[in-house]
């Protein structure tokens, strides 16, 4: 089995669009994780200039770089959000910004069900992303939340994501959500709930992203095993928890991405406390053939040089090889992917 091998561009929004792209070639990337954001890729454009999805292409094409899926996380973060206020003007495109929060959704939603369009019209099939949630600023809080109030949250969920997944499938193309804290799923339990929540509809799967797992006392390896037919998409990046000196807390404590007070922190891939062998060989045994994505997000070491490391570590985890017979093992037999009787 071959996984190519792409860079997120998300963290490199600030470089224009080929000077990424001629980074990841020369280091070896097979392709890109292109963000909907800074000018890597423009929804609005992409529908509306009949060139510009065949000039990024032309861009890839010179690079001999591939593309397997977008990524559209800051817009659809405010689709269902609860508050909406300057953190999602800060992140949002200014033309979706409105003073009622309610539009702000709606045009959220809007830009989502274009995403997967655009994405339709560049020949990718998978589109990156979060959710949101109205019910995310009521965890772990005081006084505690109803189960009336968690019920709404997830009927808010399916009423403003089933549209844009009516979209999706008119075109084609598969939303992943990054299983996230702030989302409607953020760990086991609320994936399952909000799996339901949408009838377990095809177009919907999983970004499967280990950092912020471990960050939170999850299994990554076991989220594979057990949700291996929603893992449509997979991005690799690193954390290292730094609890258990009586001060730094798993929430952080409000101090900013990289202060070393923190609990924990991303690092660069393969230097923090993910099990990434279990993780490939559980992504071997699901039969995951799909794109392995590094997210580079480590605040103490310069990306130029980290980027290019992330690379050989994750080739090396992908030669992780079991024979043929055994994915086709994998697929038949769900009880030795799950260890349900």
């Amino acid at each position: 089995m071959s996984r190519p091998i792409t860079l997120f561009t998300g963290q490199w929004a600030d470089l224009p669009f080929e000077d990424v792209c001629r980074l990841a070639a020369g280091w070896g990337y097979d392709g890109l994780e292109i963000a909907c954001w800074g000018d890597h890729f423009e929804v609005d454009r992409a529908l509306a200039e009949p060139g510009y999805v065949r000039e990024k292409r032309a861009v890839l094409d010179a690079y001999g770089l591939g593309v397997w899926a977008v990524s559209n996380h800051l817009v659809g973060q405010a689709v269902c959000d609860h508050p909406i206020d300057e953190r999602h003007r800060a992140i949002l495109p200014e033309r979706l910004w409105a003073d009622d929060p309610e539009q702000v959704r709606r045009n959220a939603a809007r830009e989502m069900a274009d995403t997967a369009r655009a994405a339709a019209l560049l020949g990718v099939d998978t589109v990156v992303g979060f959710t949101g949630s109205s019910i995310w600023h009521a965890v772990a809080m005081f006084p505690p939340a109803t189960p009336g109030m968690i019920d709404a949250g997830y009927r808010d969920f399916a009423e403003r994501w089933n549209p844009i997944l009516d979209t999706f499938e008119e075109h084609g193309v598969r939303f992943a959500l990054e299983v996230h804290p702030s989302e409607i799923a953020y760990d086991y339990w609320t994936t399952r709930r909000t799996l339901e929540a949408i009838g377990h509809r095809p177009s919907f799967g999983l970004n499967w992203d280990p950092s912020h797992m471990l960050w939170q006392d999850l299994d990554p390896a076991g989220f594979i095993l057990e949700f291996a037919d929603r893992i449509y998409h997979v991005d690799c990046k690193d954390t290292r928890l730094r609890i258990g000196d009586g001060r730094r807390g798993r929430l952080s404590s409000h101090l900013p991405w990289g202060d070393p007070r923190r609990g924990w922190d991303f690092v660069s891939t393969g230097h923090g406390d993910v099990p990434w062998e279990d993780c490939f060989r559980a992504l071997n045994a699901t039969g995951y053939r799909g794109p392995v994505s590094v997210e580079w997000e480590d605040a103490g070491m310069d990306r130029l040089a980290g980027a290019a490391e992330a690379l050989t570590f994750i080739r090396r985890l992908a030669a992780i090889n079991p024979p043929a017979a055994a994915f086709d093992a994998a697929f038949s037999t769900p009880d030795r992917i799950t260890g349900k009787p």
